[in-house]
């Protein structure tokens, strides 16, 4: 029996560069060798395509683009190619592929671009299609659509780019309706880059500018002292929660360059909390996943503020993949070790493409 194609698309332009190519090892590593043929593409920093044909272990290191072997690579557009058009000197041929397994995070990967372009093509893909991707991407449309679904978030406002004419008369405003202290962001980062405490209304001012040099808008949220809360959902049609897991490391931000450190190295499973409020969260989870129509994975993070609040922080439908990051780590604690969560992840992909063409 042939082997399924499955083309595994790492790297970007996006911050969280270094995580993906160390997310991309682990999957390629863990995909089971007797059912798929795995085919690596790499993005530069710069944006440019690759067909990369060597070892897992380059694209962790960051060497994997200087290999003599590499050539250049897009995905046709073109349904009937169903594949990735290589490009050798002069030359162009076609690899067919059966699915893809993006491992990009951050804009211009997990932002609903790539998964858009798949569409195109026909090919299917794991994970959320670019509805969900962009939405979830965007935190003022996910709190936008929490709003709508009475899932409740930390208070929060919005600044668009339309509003920097007045921006002194906006934070004035953010600040009486929210009351310091306040968290600052870019709408649309999948990090931590641009984001800022602020505790006074000069700090405010300070800490949008440096969210707008990020992002086009930014989310000014209230501050929220409590537990950090995480959960991992799992599916298509019948998205089921994992076990609820603690980060225990206070308030210190996740690094994605830094890539000796992981997601969930402080991550505490389970969390010691009641079965109640257990339950809740991943009820919560599940309604907010089909909420926002995301597909096969998502990490989604809660606080449980200190006055026993259950508040939705963040949905990431392109989580960290590493071995010790939060979403595998949360889905080994259910039994399902990385070959098998790979392996049903891209078989849950092709089936749920099969019944949507």
């Amino acid at each position: 029996m042939a082997k399924i194609k499955v083309a595994v698309i790492f790297g970007g332009t996006s911050k969280e560069y270094k995580l993906s190519l160390a997310s991309a090892a682990e999957v390629i590593r863990n995909i089971p060798q007797d059912t798929y043929e795995v085919i690596s593409i790499g993005i530069t920093k710069k944006g440019r395509w690759l067909y990369f044909p060597g070892d897992p272990e380059d694209i962790e290191s960051g060497e994997w683009e200087m290999n003599p072997d590499c050539t250049s690579a897009i995905i046709s557009p073109d349904p009937l190619h169903r594949g990735i058009i290589t490009i050798e000197n002069g030359e162009t041929s076609i690899k067919r592929i059966d699915v893809v397994f993006p491992v990009l995070q951050g804009k211009r990967g997990a932002d609903g671009s790539l998964q858009g372009l798949l569409e195109l093509a026909g090919i299917p893909y794991v994970g959320s299609g670019p509805l969900a991707s962009a939405a979830c991407i965007d935190k003022s449309h996910t709190l936008m659509v929490m709003d709508d679904y009475n899932i409740a978030t930390a208070p929060w406002a919005l600044i668009t780019q339309r509003e920097i004419g007045n921006i002194d008369e906006k934070c004035q405003e953010i600040a009486e309706k929210l009351s310091f202290p306040l968290v600052v962001k870019p709408a649309k980062s999948g990090c931590s880059a641009g984001t800022t405490i602020a505790d006074n209304i000069d700090q405010l001012e300070a800490a949008v500018k440096i969210a707008f040099s990020n992002d086009n808008k930014v989310v000014v949220e209230k501050y929220i002292s409590g537990r950090k809360l995480e959960t991992a959902v799992f599916g298509y049609d019948s998205p089921f929660s994992s076990d609820i897991g603690e980060i225990i490391s206070g308030d210190k931000k996740y690094d994605p360059t830094e890539v000796k450190k992981s997601s969930g190295d402080d991550l505490v499973i389970p969390a010691d909390i009641p079965a109640d409020t257990q339950n809740m969260i991943k009820e919560t989870a599940v309604k907010a996943y089909k909420a926002m129509g995301c597909k096969g994975l998502a990490r989604i993070d809660f606080f449980l503020a200190d006055d026993g609040q259950l508040l939705l922080n963040k949905i990431g439908t392109a989580p960290g993949l590493r071995k010790n990051s939060v979403y595998p780590k949360l889905m080994e604690h259910l039994g399902m070790d990385q070959e098998y969560l790979f392996d049903k992840l891209l078989e849950q992909a092709i089936e749920n493409s099969e019944r949507n063409y």
